[in-house]
């Protein structure tokens, strides 16, 4: 009985620690992984940046900006723009839907892979990667 308790703690203990390790943070560059239901394609990097009181990145091809609130667990983006720069047209879709989907963002959490997500109302969420340096 006293290994089967010490078992559970300990795994209480070290999966606590997982869902620690990753949360959202300022100044920290988030890669994206995944678009709703599509992998990210290209050589430019889709990524996410957190400061005080705005995010920004790569939108694939065009630098995007927005205002967020944060509370808690819910998050929306607003006043979302970008640069306009023209690339290749399966750059430029996927980055249409990146934004798209970024503008119905309603909450984030992490999943038990420790992957941070942004979720829409409805559909697959965008899932990213802290920056690998």
């Amino acid at each position: 009985m006293r290994n089967i308790l010490l078992t559970t703690l300990a795994a209480l203990f070290v999966s606590g620690c997982a869902v620690d390790s990753q949360k959202l943070q300022y100044d920290v560059t988030y890669i994206t992984e995944w678009i709703g239901d599509e992998p990210v394609v290209g050589r430019n990097p889709v990524s996410l940046t957190f400061s005080q009181d705005r995010a920004y990145g790569n939108a694939g091809c065009n630098h995007w900006f927005a205002s967020y609130q944060l509370d808690g667990q819910q998050i929306r983006f607003s006043q979302i723009g970008s640069t306009r720069k023209m690339c290749a047209e399966h750059l430029m879709k996927q980055e249409q839907h990146f934004l798209q989907l970024l503008s119905q963002i309603e909450r984030w959490d992490i999943s038990n892979i420790d992957q941070l997500r942004f979720w829409p109302a409805e559909g697959a969420p965008i899932r990213v990667w802290p920056e690998q340096n």
